[in-house]
C-alpha cells in the first residue's frame, strides 16, 4: 500500500474507472490489483480471501463477487484500458523504472479456456495445438519492465498488432517522429515482415530482426567473398550490405562463426540502424532474451491463464495487472536482496499473504503489528514511522481508498519469546 501511494495508483484508477473517489469502481480495481499481487485471481468470496480481511486493504466491506468483477471489467472499453497503460508507463517512466533506449518486442500467448470457437496454436514442445489468447509485450531491455502490451483475438498476426502496441510505446516515451536518436526494437523471427518494416517507416523507432535462415539465404551468404566480412575475434566475423525489404532501406547484417571454410555457420539481421553492427549483434540483441525471465518471474500475476475471449475484460483485468507488477518492483527495488530475486508467486506466499500480525486504529491511523517478520530490520528501515518518511518524500501519507487515514507499520519480534 506505501508503494500505491508512491505511485499514484489511485488517480489511475478513478481516471480509468471515470469515478469520483467516495465511488465503487476504483476499489473493486483495487481488488482486481491485489489478486494479481497475491497471484490468486479469481478467487474471491466463500474461498480463501474473505476470512483474512482482504477487503479491508481495497477500502471495502466486502470481497466482491466474481460477477461484481466481470460487470465492471466489461464496463470498460479497449480503449479505456490502453489508456490506463499510457498513464501507468508514463508514471513509470517518470519515476525511473525505464529509459527506453532498448526494447524488446515479444508475443506472449496464453492457454484459453474460452468455449469460443478460434484457431488453435501449437506451442513449443506441445503435440496438438489448443486454444490461446495472444497478446504481445514491449519490455525495457535494461531493467527488463513492461513498457505496454495489446491484446487480440486468435486470428491476429504479429505483424498486425506490432505497430498498434509500438503507437502505445511512442506515446508513453512521448517520442517525436524526427527524434534524432529513436530507440532499437529487438524482435525474433515472427517480426521477419514486410508489413512491420512499412508500418514503422515513419515511426521514431530502430529495429532490428533475425532474418529466417532459409535455403536460400544460407547459400546467399556463403557466396559472401571473405573480404566482405571484418573479423573481430577468433571464429567471428561480420559483414554489412545495403538491403531493401518491402519498401524499405535497411541494412544487412551477416554474422559468421566458426575458423575454417568447412565450420562456417552463418545468421543473418536486418537491421534500420547504419552504425555499430558488432554492438548491436554482440551486445544489444542478446538481451532481448530478458523477455523469458520476465515472463518466468511474473507471469502469475495475470498471464498465465485466459478463461474468456472478450477483449474488453482481458484487455482490462491485464491492464491492471501491469499496475499490480509496477508495485510488485518498487517493493523488490527498494528493499533489495533477498526480495529482488523472488518471483511473483514466492513473493506473496512468503509477504503478502505469509505474514503473521494485527490491524488497530489509532486516532488517524491505521496501524499495522507484524510478528516475527523475516529481514524485520530491512522492513523497519522503509516502513517504519511511515508517514513521517512519506512526508519527507512530498508524499500525502494519508490513503485515499481508506477514506484519508494514515498507515503506519510496526515489527514485533518477540512475540514467539512470549509465547
Amino acid at each position: 500500500m506505501p508503494e500505491h501511494l508512491r505511485l499514484g495508483t489511485w488517480d489511475l484508477l478513478c481516471g480509468w474507472g471515470q469515478a469520483g473517489p467516495q465511488e465503487l469502481a476504483p476499489r473493486l480495481a483495487l481488488q482486481i490489483i491485489h489478486e494479481a499481487a497475491l497471484c490468486r485471481c479469481n478467487l474471491r468470496c466463500g474461498r480463501t480471501l474473505s476470512q483474512k480481511g482482504f477487503e479491508v486493504a481495497n477500502g471495502l466491506p466486502f470481497v466482491a463477487s466474481d460477477q461484481a468483477i466481470h460487470e465492471l471489467l466489461a464496463a470498460h472499453t479497449v480503449a479505456q484500458a490502453q489508456s490506463l497503460q499510457v498513464a501507468l508507463g508514463k508514471l513509470r517512466r517518470a519515476s525511473g523504472h525505464f529509459a527506453g533506449r532498448l526494447l524488446v518486442l515479444d508475443p506472449h500467448r496464453i492457454k484459453s479456456y474460452t468455449k469460443r470457437q478460434m484457431r488453435r496454436h501449437r506451442s513449443k514442445g506441445q503435440m496438438q495445438p489448443s486454444k490461446k489468447t495472444q497478446t504481445f509485450f514491449c519490455l525495457d531491455a535494461q531493467t527488463h519492465q513492461p513498457i505496454a502490451f495489446t491484446c487480440a483475438s486468435a486470428a491476429r498476426t504479429v505483424a498486425q498488432a506490432s505497430p498498434e502496441l509500438l503507437g502505445l510505446v511512442q506515446e508513453i516515451l512521448g517520442l517525436q517522429p524526427d527524434c534524432p536518436h529513436p530507440p532499437l526494437v529487438l524482435a525474433d523471427e515472427e517480426h521477419y515482415t514486410g508489413q512491420i518494416f512499412d508500418a514503422l517507416g515513419p515511426m521514431p523507432f530502430d529495429l532490428l530482426v533475425p532474418v529466417k535462415p532459409t535455403r536460400h539465404h544460407q547459400q546467399r551468404w556463403r557466396e559472401l567473398p571473405p573480404h566482405r566480412f571484418e573479423r573481430y575475434w577468433a571464429g567471428y566475423a561480420l559483414a554489412k550490405q545495403p538491403y531493401r525489404f518491402a519498401s524499405q532501406a535497411c541494412f544487412e547484417l551477416v554474422q559468421r562463426s566458426g575458423e575454417r571454410a568447412a565450420d562456417h555457420q552463418f545468421q543473418g539481421f536486418l537491421s534500420t540502424r547504419d552504425d555499430a553492427p558488432l554492438e548491436q549483434l554482440s551486445t544489444d540483441f542478446p538481451q532481448r532474451w530478458h523477455v523469458e525471465e520476465f515472463f518466468k518471474f511474473n507471469q502469475a500475476l495475470g498471464w498465465q491463464r485466459s478463461g474468456t475471449l472478450n477483449l474488453n475484460i482481458r484487455y482490462g483485468q491485464m491492464s491492471l495487472a501491469l499496475v499490480a507488477q509496477a508495485i510488485i518492483h518498487q517493493f523488490r527495488q527498494r528493499l533489495g536482496k533477498p526480495y529482488q530475486s523472488w518471483d511473483a508467486v514466492h513473493l506473496a506466499r512468503s509477504v503478502f499473504s505469509g505474514l503473521e500480525g494485527d490491524v488497530r486504529v489509532g486516532q488517524d491511523t491505521i496501524l499495522v503489528t507484524y510478528y516475527n517478520a523475516p529481514n524485520a530490520a530491512l522492513l523497519q528501515e522503509h516502513y517504519q514511522n511511515l508517514p513521517e518518511k512519506l512526508q519527507a518524500q512530498k508524499i500525502d501519507p494519508r490513503v485515499p481508498w481508506l477514506y484519508n487515514f494514515k498507515l503506519d507499520f510496526r515489527f514485533n519480534l518477540t512475540f514467539a519469546t512470549r509465547i
